[in-house]
C-alpha cells in the first residue's frame, strides 16, 4: 500500500503480540511481566496454596500508593523470598506496604481507640503495634519462604526416596522427577513440577541445568539435599552399572545420616528456647495474676472504671501475649531441619474428603453434617450462659440489680452494686457469676476443640492403619520380591503373601489384590490401581503407589529385575522407618514434656491461681462493704475509710475468670503448633487432630479444677471473714 511503512507494520504487531503475551510497558519502555500461559496460570491454581492472596493484593496496592524503592542488598534479599515462596509482588510492594499498613494502624487504630474510650491507652498501644508491625511485615516474606522451606524440607527424604526407588531400575533422570513429583504433596511436587517446566518452556536447556537453579536455593539451608542429587545425577555418567547403583543407593544413605545428625543437634539447641517459650507463655502471664487484684484496686477509679481495666487487660492477655508466644514459636519452628513428615490424605486422595464430616447413614442414605455447625451449637449454647451474668446488667432495671439476696454464707449469684462514687452499677461481683463465666471459657475452648477433633479424626484413624500397612509392607515387599525371584508368576506371588500375612494390614492389602484378579479377572495394574474396586482404595498410601508402580515398570524387564527392585525398595522402606524412629527418640522428652505442660501444667496451675484470684476480690470486696456500714464518726469508721480511699472498686472477679480461661484456651491452641511442628513437622491434619485433643482436654480440666477451687476458697475466706466481723462486732 502507498504510503504504508512495511517496518512500521511490523512493528505495530510486534507490540501487539508483546502487550498481549508479557502485558504494559512501563515508561521506560521495558516490559512488565513474564510469559504466562492459560496452562500455567492452571498449574499454579491447582498447586498453590491460597491464603497468600490477600497479602499480595495489600502489597500490589501499596506499591501504586507509595513509590519506595529498597537498596540492592535488601531487594535481592527480598526477591530471593519471593521466588522461593511463590508470591505474586515486588519488592517495592513489600517495602511499601511495610510502611503504609503500620501508618494506617497507628491512625485509624489510636483515633478510634481514643473516639470510643476517651484513653491514651489504646492511642500508645496501636503507636507501638504499628512499630512492631513496621518490622514484621519487612520481615514477611522471610517468614512466608521459611513456613515454604518447613514444608519442603519435610518431604526431602521422601522426594529421593522416590527418585532413587525410579533410577534404580530406569536410569532416566527426568522420569524419575516426573515420578518424585506425581507421588509427593506440595510444596515440594510444586517446585519439581517447576524444574520440568523451565525445561518445556525454555528456560533450560535441560534438566540437569534447570535442577541445578533450583538446588542453588536451598544451599543456605540444605546442602545435604543437594549433595543427594548430585550423587543422582553422577550415577548418569557411570558406565559400570554396579557402581551406579551404589551411587544411587549413596544419596539416600547421605540424606538420613545427615536428616539424623541435624536433628539432634536441633534437639539439643531446643531446650533452652522452649523453657523460655514456657515461662513466657505460662508461668509468668498466669502466676501474674496473683497480684493482679490488688494492682486493680489501685488502678480503678472515678475515671477509670473496673470494666475499662478489664478491657486494657483482655487486650495484654487475649491479644497481646498470644501474638507474642506464636511469633516466638515460630520462629523456633523456621530453624527444625530436613524430617519425614506425613501430608493429609484427603489432599492426595479427593474421595477421603468426605470423613471431614459427620457421617449419619440410615439404610442406603448417607449424610453428612459440617462439624462446623455441632460446634456452633455446643459452643454458642455454652458461651451465652457464661455470658448471662454480664447481659443480665443490660436485661433488668438498677433497681433490681441492687436489691439481690445472698443465697448462702453472703454469697450472691451476681453481686451488681454502686461503685465509690455512688453514680453508676458495676459488677458482676458474685460467686454465682464466676462460676457462670467457665461456661464462657468451655464454649470457646469445647467449640473449636470439637470442630477439630471432628473435622480430623475419621482421617486420622484413616490415615494411622495406613502407616500400620507402611510398617510392616517392608516385611511384604520382601517376601513378593523373592516369590518373584523364584519364578512364581507375580499374580500368584501376591495369592501367597496373603496367606502367609494374614491378620496384618499388609496382608489385607495383598488379599484384596489376590481377590481382584482371581474373581473379577482383573491385570495386576487394575487390581491396584482401578478408581473403584483397587485395592489403593483401601490403602491410600503414595509409599505403596509408587512401590506399585515400581514393580509393574520393572516386571517389563523381566521377573529377576523386578524381584532385585523390590528387595531393594523394602529395603529403602526399612532404613527410612529405622531413621524416623531415631528422630522420634530423639525428640521424646521435649515433646512429652510440652504435651504435659498442655494438657497438666497450663490449665492446672491457671485454675489455682483464678481461685485465689477470686478469693482475694471476695475479700477486698467484703471488706470494703464492712467498713462502709461502720459509723464514719467512730475511729475505727474513721480509720477504715482512710485506709479504703486507698482502694477503687477493683476488677470482678468474673472478668478475670474469663480473660484467663480464654488465654489458656489460645495459649494451648499455640503450644499445640509447636508441638506438632517439632515433632511431625508442616503436618496439618496431625495439627488439627492434637488441636482437638489437647484443647477439649485442657479446657475440662481447667473449668474442673476452677470451679472447685473458686468455691473452695471463696467458702474459706467467707466464713473467715464473717467470724472476724462477729469478734469485732461489726
Amino acid at each position: 500500500m502507498p504510503g504504508v511503512n512495511e517496518e512500521d507494520i511490523i512493528e505495530k504487531y510486534k507490540r501487539r503480540i508483546a502487550s498481549e503475551l508479557l502485558g504494559k510497558e512501563d515508561t521506560q519502555g521495558q516490559l512488565t511481566r513474564k510469559i504466562t500461559t492459560q496452562e500455567y496460570q492452571e498449574f499454579k491454581r491447582r498447586f498453590l496454596p491460597k491464603p497468600l492472596s490477600i497479602y499480595e493484593k495489600a502489597c500490589n496496592i501499596a506499591e501504586r500508593v507509595l513509590k519506595i524503592k529498597p537498596g540492592e542488598p535488601e531487594r535481592s534479599n527480598l526477591l530471593e523470598a519471593i521466588t522461593i515462596s511463590h508470591l505474586e509482588v515486588n519488592p517495592e510492594g513489600v517495602v511499601a506496604l511495610s510502611y503504609l499498613g503500620p501508618i494506617l494502624v497507628i491512625v485509624f487504630g489510636g483515633l478510634l481507640g481514643y473516639a470510643m474510650f476517651q484513653s491514651l491507652f489504646f492511642v500508645l498501644y496501636f503507636a507501638l503495634v504499628g512499630l512492631l508491625l513496621m518490622l514484621l511485615l519487612k520481615r514477611l516474606p522471610y517468614l512466608f519462604a521459611n513456613s515454604w522451606r518447613l514444608k519442603a524440607s519435610n518431604q526431602m527424604v521422601q522426594c529421593i526416596f522416590y527418585v532413587v526407588t525410579y533410577m534404580r531400575h530406569t536410569s532416566n533422570f527426568e522420569n524419575a522427577i516426573e515420578f518424585a513429583a506425581e507421588h509427593l504433596s506440595p510444596p515440594l511436587s510444586l517446585d519439581l513440577r517447576k524444574v520440568l517446566w523451565d525445561v518445556e518452556t525454555g528456560k533450560y536447556d535441560s534438566i540437569k541445568e534447570s535442577l541445578d537453579a533450583y538446588l542453588e536455593t536451598w544451599r543456605k539451608w540444605n546442602l545435604e539435599f543437594i549433595e543427594a542429587f548430585h550423587l543422582i545425577e553422577s550415577s548418569l555418567y557411570e558406565p559400570s552399572e554396579e557402581r551406579r547403583l551404589a551411587l544411587i543407593e549413596k544419596a539416600l544413605e547421605v540424606i538420613l545420616n545427615e536428616t539424623y545428625e541435624k536433628m539432634l543437634h536441633y534437639t539439643h539447641e531446643l531446650k533452652s528456647p522452649i523453657t523460655i517459650l514456657h515461662m513466657l507463655g505460662i508461668i509468668l502471664p498466669i502466676l501474674g495474676l496473683v497480684i493482679l487484684p490488688m494492682v486493680t484496686s489501685f488502678m480503678t477509679s472515678e475515671n477509670l472504671p473496673p470494666g475499662r481495666v478489664a478491657l486494657y487487660l483482655a487486650v495484654l492477655y487475649n491479644i497481646t501475649l498470644p501474638i507474642i508466644v506464636y511469633i516466638f514459636g515460630r520462629v523456633i519452628l523456621t530453624k527444625r531441619p530436613t524430617g519425614y513428615g506425613e501430608t493429609d490424605i484427603s489432599s492426595e486422595f479427593p474421595e477421603y474428603n468426605k470423613y471431614k464430616y459427620v457421617l449419619l447413614k440410615f439404610g442406603k442414605y448417607e449424610f453428612k453434617i459440617n462439624p462446623l455447625y455441632i460446634a456452633l451449637a455446643i459452643g454458642m449454647t455454652l458461651a451465652l450462659i457464661g455470658l448471662y451474668p454480664w447481659l443480665y446488667h443490660f436485661m433488668v432495671p438498677e433497681s433490681v440489680l441492687l436489691s439481690e439476696k445472698p443465697l448462702f454464707m453472703n454469697f450472691k449469684i451476681f453481686g451488681y452494686k454502686m461503685d465509690m462514687t455512688n453514680t453508676r452499677v458495676i459488677g458482676p461481683y458474685g460467686l454465682g457469676a464466676v462460676l457462670m463465666s467457665l461456661f464462657l471459657t468451655a464454649g470457646v475452648g469445647l467449640g473449636v476443640g470439637i470442630y477439630y477433633m471432628l473435622r480430623s479424626k475419621n482421617v486420622i484413624k484413616i490415615r494411622e492403619d495406613t502407616k500400620q500397612l507402611e510398617t510392616e509392607f517392608a516385611s511384604g515387599l520382601f517376601q513378593l520380591g523373592n516369590r518373584i525371584g523364584d519364578g512364581i508368576p507375580t499374580e500368584i506371588a501376591f495369592q501367597n503373601v496373603a496367606e502367609v500375612m494374614k491378620d496384618t494390614k499388609s496382608g489385607a492389602f495383598f488379599r484384596i489384590v489376590a481377590n481382584n484378579i482371581t474373581n473379577t479377572g482383573m491385570n495386576v495394574r487394575d487390581a491396584i490401581f482401578n478408581k473403584k474396586n483397587g485395592a489403593l482404595v483401601y490403602f491410600p498410601s503414595n509409599v505403596i503407589k509408587s512401590s506399585m508402580k515400581v514393580l509393574l515398570e520393572s516386571s517389563k524387564k523381566g521377573p529377576q529385575i523386578a524381584s532385585r527392585t523390590l528387595l531393594t525398595v523394602a529395603e529403602y522402606i526399612k532404613e527410612i522407618h529405622r531413621v524416623n524412629e531415631r528422630l522420634r527418640d530423639l525428640m521424646a522428652d521435649i515433646i512429652s514434656s510440652m504435651k504435659q505442660q498442655i494438657n497438666f501444667m497450663a490449665p492446672v496451675i491457671s485454675g489455682i491461681v483464678i481461685g485465689i484470684t477470686s478469693m482475694i476480690v471476695n475479700i477486698l470486696s467484703q471488706l470494703r462493704e464492712s467498713i462502709k456500714n461502720i459509723d464514719s464518726t467512730t475511729a475505727l469508721g474513721q480509720g477504715g475509710m482512710g485506709v479504703l480511699s486507698m482502694f477503687g472498686d477493683g476488677v470482678p472477679a468474673y472478668h478475670f475468670q474469663i480473660i484467663v480461661g480464654l488465654y489458656v484456651v489460645e495459649i494451648v491452641w499455640v503450644m499445640t503448633i509447636l508441638v506438632n511442628g517439632i515433632e511431625n513437622g508442616a503436618d496439618k491434619l496431625s495439627e488439627n487432630y492434637l488441636k482437638g485433643q489437647h484443647l477439649t482436654k485442657s479446657t475440662l480440666l481447667y473449668c474442673i479444677i476452677t470451679f472447685v477451687v473458686i468455691l473452695i476458697f471463696n467458702i474459706i475466706a467467707s466464713t473467715i471473714l464473717q467470724t472476724s466481723q462477729i469478734v469485732h462486732g461489726v
